[in-house]
């Protein structure tokens, strides 16, 4: 490990051997959808933690759960490497995304990834019940077979902004899955509609019950989180459709 802190680099904390994995990745963002939805995922597919971000751009936090210590920005990776997971559990600034998106988009050309897809909220007064893609048109009207609507307009900023646009220049297909969500609270139906609609497209398993039943415990366990968005937002917003 180099002295300091770099710029921005994907340290592996332990070696797996990765087989051109489609990547999902989670931000804090509207519902704290991304990183509900991802926790999610990576607790039922029994991923393990595989790496995590270092950089100097990354506010000097960490993250407590049930008085357990963990790295904000966590990658995951399946049992047969087919899969990983991304999470970044805390706001991030404008400075400096150009370089965690880079970090993150060479770690998974090395990988051989082809496709990452970023899960995340559209805040809104109210559920529709409804996930919606941003993609190639082809893949868009793929998805349209499933039920997943296309977003008509709109643009998306932040580190999933960058990240999309960065996949373009890169030639790695970059997705956007994303679902009306409460815009103030922890919102784990809004992130149940993104898991469902990955189980749909993606030929997925994943059991969303336990998001649904344990509203009460998400809102207690994430709702500063959540609050500490708000207030992010009211700085530069994450999405508009």
């Amino acid at each position: 490990m180099a002295d300091g802190f770099p710029e921005a680099e994907v340290f592996e904390i332990k070696k797996v051997e990765l087989n051109s994995p489609i990547i999902f990745a989670g931000f804090v963002g509207a519902g704290l959808v991304g990183s509900l939805s991802i926790s999610h995922i990576i607790e039922e597919l029994k991923m393990e933690e595989i790496g995590l971000m270092r950089s100097k751009y990354l506010p000097p936090s960490t993250v407590f759960m049930k008085g357990r210590l963990r790295h904000p920005f966590r990658f995951y990776a399946n049992k047969d490497g087919t899969i990983c997971a991304i999470i970044c559990e805390i706001t991030l600034r404008m400075e400096g995304l150009y370089s965690l998106v880079s970090a993150i988009l060479d770690w998974s050309e090395k990988k051989g990834s082809k496709e990452i897809v970023i899960l995340d909220g559209i805040p809104s007064e109210e559920h529709d019940d409804k996930a919606y893609c941003a993609a190639k048109e082809d893949l868009v009207r793929m998805m349209a077979d499933k039920d997943i609507s296309m977003i008509p307009q709109g643009f998306i900023t932040g580190i999933p902004g960058g990240i999309l646009n960065e996949c373009i220049v890169r030639k790695i297909q970059g997705v956007a899955l994303l679902a009306k969500a409460n815009k103030t609270s922890p919102d784990p139906i809004a992130a149940s509609t993104l898991i469902e609609a990955l189980n749909r497209f993606y030929d997925m398993k994943i059991d969303t019950s336990s998001l649904e039943k344990e509203k009460e415990r998400i809102h207690s366990e994430f709702n500063e989180l959540s609050q500490k968005y708000v207030k992010h937002r009211e700085e530069f917003s994450g999405m508009y459709m």
